[in-house]
């Protein structure tokens, strides 16, 4: 059935990767560079492209490597800042997207339908449900909480 979705072996890369998440909190995520970036509570960006391939980086050292302006740059700062800080009340964000409280990260999931790829990060009460094409570059993603 060409709708369904089907397990996707992981690389080393990639598991590597995500032995390090598990147990980290997703604070927030961001679309930067044709790839999703996702804010964690331990000081580092997780980075997920388009063909399910990621990588994680320290948080400044992460910054510096986007292709973005000062001011984007600056901005993106100021909003991981506020994350990391629980300074997110009132005022929304000007670039990253709360994650859903409580998106501790206790498995990460990789599944495939044609050439799409689906990356699901389920947590106890939150997660995040990421849909990527390669062919397109296109990456969506879903919270959930409950």
């Amino acid at each position: 059935m060409a709708d369904e979705w089907s397990p996707e072996q992981t690389g080393t890369h990639q598991d590597h990767v995500i032995a390090h998440v598990i147990g980290a909190t997703v604070l927030g995520y961001f679309e930067a560079d044709d790839a999703l970036h996702l804010s964690l509570d331990i000081g580092f960006i997780w980075t997920i492209f388009p063909d399910a391939e990621m990588e994680l980086l320290p948080q400044s050292f992460a910054l510096k490597e986007l292709n973005i302006g000062e001011d984007e740059r600056a901005s993106l700062n100021d909003d991981l800042r506020r994350l990391h800080e629980e300074e997110i009340g009132a005022d929304a964000l000007a670039q990253i997207t709360p994650a859903p409280i409580g998106c501790l990260i206790e498995e990460v999931r990789l599944l495939s339908q044609g050439n799409l790829r689906k990356l699901e990060i389920q947590g106890d009460m939150a997660g995040l449900v990421v849909v990527a094409s390669p062919t397109t570059g296109e990456l969506s993603v879903e919270g959930w909480q409950g």
